[in-house]
């Protein structure tokens, strides 16, 4: 008689916890939704947690989530550049499927600007700016080349450089290509008014001009070789 009811009471325990097992399983809520911003664009990568049952979840490129949980649990909300956001599953919620959507606040913390310069102090500042820096050669020889080029353009007949001729000068190119266009080329030895002016500026002395001048060579600077020290 003893035997059968340690029997019965060690049968009562163990069925005891598998019981409370299955009602436990039965509570269970699976939690889902789509996380996005203020600007409804969807947040991947949100780390969704449970409090109660120390499970977490990922959000997914879409947004969209999934979670096990159960009434009363915490679910907490946590992504990198984003504020954390919680919610809590009523207790009496006696549903299986739970949506909840969830919009997440952006975390920003402003900072002021950070100008990062090569100079430890300013005075190695002045002192780079204010040091004489050398001159390329290949810029010394451009320069020199340039500068007889103006000695010779500017010894021409009624030839100034200067912007106001620059423009006229492009102004009367334009002028001459649309004038002519789909033209032959004109031919001034066949033209008597261009004879005309031709002469006259002949009588004007156009071929004794005597301010013309030879434009002189660029002096080319060599740079000197610094002595070796021995």
């Amino acid at each position: 008689m003893n035997k059968l009811k340690y029997t019965a009471l060690l049968l009562l325990l163990l069925l005891i916890p598998l019981r409370s097992q299955v009602t436990g399983y039965e509570r269970f809520v699976q939690l889902s939704g789509i996380i996005t911003d203020k600007s409804h664009s969807p947040v991947q990568g949100v780390a969704v947690i449970s409090r109660k049952l120390h499970r977490a979840a990922i959000s997914e490129s879409t947004g969209i989530y999934s979670i096990t949980t159960v009434p009363g649990d915490t679910i907490v909300f946590r992504a990198v550049g984003f504020k954390r956001y919680h919610t809590i599953i009523p207790p009496d919620y006696d549903d299986k499927h739970c949506k909840a959507d969830i919009i997440l606040e952006t975390d920003t913390i402003p900072i002021a600007e950070v100008k990062i310069l090569p100079w430890r102090t300013y005075s190695e500042f002045l002192a780079d700016v204010t040091k004489e820096k050398p001159k390329d050669p290949v810029i010394e020889y451009m320069n020199e080349n340039l500068a007889s080029i103006y000695v010779a353009i500017s010894n021409e007949v009624n030839v100034g450089i200067s912007p106001e001729a620059a423009f006229k000068y492009a102004t009367e190119q334009n002028f001459s290509s649309m004038a002519t266009r789909n033209m032959f080329p004109v031919n001034n030895l066949l033209n008597p008014i261009a004879w005309v002016r031709f002469i006259g500026e002949v009588k004007h002395g156009l071929l004794k001009n005597k301010t013309f001048k030879k434009p002189e060579p660029a002096k080319v600077i060599k740079k000197k070789k610094k002595p070796q020290r021995k």
